[in-house]
């Protein structure tokens, strides 16, 4: 009888110590990217003054957002979100690349934005000029750092 005992304790200690090991595992952070944003490389390859709005397609590809109002200006955006066990998802990170043409569809400016503390930076820039288009698109895209529906996340 102590030998079928022992074989029991030892099947249950197993099993609890699984179960254990899956709620860890529940409660790892898991990371999730949305959208896309084009690489430096892909950026060093467009010249401004000297690419257009076909060749900057062929180069990074079309963007998710565009300048409502007029063609000149092409957002691409991501953003990182972390999940932690049952939480909802905090976004942790954006990223924009605005890239401007002139009224003739000559590429004038390219820039990296993204958040530090909460508040938008500047982390590179290649302008034509000193006058930036397109600055209240990028508040409203930033705007919304950290506002967002749990609703965004479920696929139906």
């Amino acid at each position: 009888m102590t030998g079928q005992w022992g074989r029991g304790k030892t099947w249950a200690t197993r099993v609890v110590g699984l179960a254990a090991l899956l709620a860890l595992m529940a409660c790892a952070p898991q990371i999730r990217n949305h959208g896309y944003v084009p690489t430096d490389e892909d950026l060093a390859a467009i010249k401004v003054g000297v690419d257009t709005r076909d060749s900057v397609a062929s180069a990074v590809g079309r963007p998710s957002a565009q300048a409502l109002l007029s063609d000149t200006g092409w957002y691409y955006v991501r953003s990182t979100y972390r999940t932690i066990g049952p939480r909802e998802p905090k976004e942790i990170d954006r990223q924009v690349v605005a890239i401007s043409f002139s009224d003739t569809g000559v590429l004038e400016n390219v820039e990296r934005f993204g958040l530090e503390k909460g508040r938008v930076v500047v982390l590179s820039r290649r302008v034509t000029e000193t006058n930036i288009k397109g600055v209240s698109a990028l508040r409203q895209i930033f705007s919304n750092f950290g506002r967002f529906n749990a609703s965004d996340f479920i696929r139906q």
